[in-house]
This record gives C-alpha cells, structure tokens and sequence, in this order.
C-alpha cells in the first residue's frame, strides 16, 4: 500500500509541473511599420527554432499611422530605444520611446547567462512638438544619441543612468539636449566626453561643417569648436579607435578625436568616380577595430572596409556585383565563434524596380590574421521580399548573444527568417503580422532562474 501511495504521490507532482517549458533562445523586438508599433516575441529551442507568442510592447504610445513612423532603433544595457518622426518637421508629435527589453546579464568572465524574468514594456516615452523630429539614432559606449534635426542637436540618453527606482518622469529627464549639428544630422561619439555632430548642408556658410560639443549630463548648449569638411552632404559619421569618419558627397574624411589643434586635420579618403561623381557612401559599420561602408548599386555595388587603428587608414574594397537596380543595405557583422567574422548585407530595391531580394555573407578575414584585405563573398541566397518606402521597409538583421544563429526580417512578405551560424541555412521562418522591419535580438541561451 505504501508503494502504491508513493507513486501516486510522484505522478501527481508530475501532473501538477507541467511539460517542460522550453528554453529561451534569445527575445525579439521589431518594428512593424504597418501599425508604427513594436512588437516582440521570444525565439525558443526545439527541433527547430520557435516562435514564443507575439505581442505589442506594453505601453508603446499610441501613433498617428498615416501621420508618424518609427525611425532608427538600437538597444544597449537591456533597453531599446526607437525614434519617432511626423510628416510635419516635429510640429504635429514627435519624440522617442524606451523599452525595457525584460533581459538580464549575468556576468561571468568570459561569457553570460541570461534570464528572462519580465515581458518587455516601455519605460518611458516623449512625444510632443518640442523633439525636432528625430530621424538618425546611434549607440556609442553603450548610450543612445538621437538627432534633434529640426532643434539642430541632438538627445544623449545612457541607460547606465537609469535606476531601478526611477519614474518615467526621471528618465525622461535624463535624456538631456546638446547643442550641435544641423538639417538632417548625423553624429559620433567618443568615450562618453565629445560628440561630433554634423551639417547636411551641400553649399553656402554651413557646407561640411562639424560641431564638437562636450558631453554634460546636464546637457550643453555650448559648441566647443567647428571644422569644416572639403565637401558637404554629410550623410554618416561613426567613431572608432581614437578616430571619427564622416561621409560627405565626396569619399570619406576623418578626423584624430583627441588632436588639440583647432580646427583638427581634416584627412580625406577618394573612393574614385562613378562616371562624373564623386563615390560616396551614406553610413558606416564599425565593428571591432575596423570600419566598413557600402557604395555603389548593381555592377558597381562594393563593400569597403578600413582598419581604424592604422596610423594611415586605406580601404579594401570587395565588388558585390549586384543585379540591376539593386542596391546593397543592412550592413550587419557578426564573430563567430570559430572562424572569419561575416559580414551579411541585403540586396534591395525599390518597389517599382524588377529584381531579386538577395542576402550575401562576406567572410572578410578567411585566413584570420586580423587583416580584412583578403574579405571574398561565402555565400549568396534568395531572401523574402523588402518594402522599400523611403528610408524605410528593408530587411534587417540581428544575431543572438550566443553567436549561433541569425535572424532577420522580410518586410514584403511578414515573415521573419533564423539561420544557423554553423552552416548558413535557414532553419526556421515565422509568418508575422504587419510589416516586419528594423528587428533587434537581446540576450542569449537563457539560464534556470
């Protein structure tokens, strides 16, 4: 009798815990620019990768959908931060909205584990017609910097800031303007002292003109020098290993960030011509040491690369030999856990162009001797369909903290793709609603709480 009571004493304590709830593969955000909200879900472990529940952000403000879209977003220490722009230069409701992704890092040494205790939910949001309709959005050691176009500055916000206690109110306080930069800026920042923001001016007093503004917690309305470009259209500018590069209409520039001379030595970078104009690029990646961009479509399409530590930088260049029409975006790397990082970049094109969509994975340093001279492509694969709109509508793409997996979005078609790192298939692909666009990925494997 005894035997009997224990098992049914251990089959009911078996009925009572359920199936095993399966693990955490790392959380989802995405834009959906159909309703302008975010949206997230959790990508779980299985046979194949699966797709947790999706919902809405908790709290996302509600937006104008014919009216505001949701810019650029990056996340940095657990938060995502997404810009907010309207069609009337920040006079009907624009701003920003902070989320909390939810995910915990602990720390240990050489790798983390991850926790997932709470469902994301925005912790704190600014709209109003007082924001200069941001549209350019940067993450710099680890703090976020959007660009105020229409204020001419720009929003510093860091997350390491931000305590358990604060109220909305607070954090929104601590997202603090500076002065600096004008039309549609673009910025980099450096060790957390120095921002360099920009002019998007082509001609007249402001044509290539930077401003260098000193980073205050309490903000700064003060510009502490301005340099001027040899050329305007600055539409990019990043910052790594003690430098700080720009893109103007013409090549690349970049600056010493800790040179004391005033204004600091300009350096400029000819990317050659394409025909009668100059080539340019419209943004950077950096990633480790290096710095890599995008120029050119179709046939001329290229993917350039630079070592930022060099004393003389000089850029690499690959040939991506694109179709007709299409034009390379969503410059993404990830290390590997053995091998060459990759670099993966989409092949997009606007809606009334007949092209493929197409995703090319560059192994930029086959012989891993921390030189990108020797990049060559490894792989090349048909994609879902972007839904190109302007600046918005391409694919995106983000890896889990683990470095095994990719996942990215297909905006034409609502879908969301996985790929194994290891062998670069696709292993799974999710129908979602809405247009899935921008897509960031936070944490890793999680861990038993």
């Amino acid at each position: 009798m005894l035997f009997l009571l224990g098992i049914v004493s251990c089959d009911s304590a078996a009925i009572s815990a359920g199936p095993k709830q399966p693990a955490v593969l790392t959380r989802l955000v995405w834009q959906d620019d159909d309703q302008k909200v975010l949206r997230t879900a959790d990508l779980l472990d299985g046979a194949s990768p699966q797709l947790g529940p999706i919902s809405t952000i908790a709290g996302f403000p509600t937006l104008d959908a014919a009216r505001q879209t949701l810019v650029q977003m990056e996340a940095a220490q657990g938060m995502v931060l997404v810009g907010v722009r309207d069609d009337d230069d920040g006079k009907f409701q624009s701003g920003w909205a902070l989320v909390d992704s939810g995910v915990e890092e602990e720390e240990h040494g050489d790798h983390s584990h991850w926790h997932y205790p709470k469902t994301p939910s925005v912790r704190a949001s600014l709209l109003d017609d007082k924001q200069g309709n941001p549209a350019h959005l940067y993450c710099y050691d680890k703090s976020f910097f959007l660009a105020n176009d229409k204020l001419s500055g720009f929003t510093w916000l860091n997350p390491q800031a931000i305590t358990a206690a604060d109220q909305a109110d607070a954090v929104c306080r601590k997202a603090v303007f500076h002065q600096g930069g004008g039309g549609h800026i673009t910025l980099a920042a450096v060790n957390g002292n120095v921002a360099f923001s920009t002019w998007i001016d082509r001609d007249g007093p402001n044509k290539g003109r930077v401003d260098c503004v000193k980073l205050n917690s309490a903000g700064n309305k003060e510009i502490a020098q301005t340099f001027h470009l040899p050329s305007g259209g600055i539409h990019g500018a990043t910052a790594n290993s003690g430098k700080v590069f720009f893109a103007p209409s013409d090549g690349i520039c970049w600056v010493d960030a800790a040179s004391t001379a005033m204004p600091p030595q300009v350096q400029h970078i000819s990317l050659g011509k394409d025909g009668e104009k100059p080539r340019r690029t419209g943004g950077f990646t950096a990633f480790e040491k290096h710095v890599a961009f995008v120029t050119g479509a179709g046939e001329s399409a290229t993917l350039c690369l630079l070592d930022a530590t060099s004393a003389s930088p000089q850029v690499s260049e690959l040939s991506l030999k694109f179709a007709k029409g299409n034009r390379p975006t969503g410059l993404e790397f990830v290390k590997l856990r053995r091998g060459s990082p990759l670099a993966f970049v989409f092949q997009d094109h606007a809606a009334d162009v007949e092209g493929p969509y197409r995703l090319t994975i560059i192994a930029v340093d086959p012989n891993e001797d921390g030189n990108w001279n020797d990049a060559k492509i490894q792989q090349e694969l048909d994609v879902g369909k972007a839904k190109v709109e302007g600046h918005g509508g391409h694919h995106s793409v983000a890896f889990d903290a683990d470095r095994r997996r990719a996942i990215f979005t297909n905006p034409g078609d609502g879908t969301i793709a996985v790929m194994s790192l290891s062998d670069l298939k696709i292993v799974a692909q999710f129908s979602v609603s809405g247009i899935p666009s921008k897509l960031v990925a936070i944490g890793g494997r999680g861990n038993p709480d």
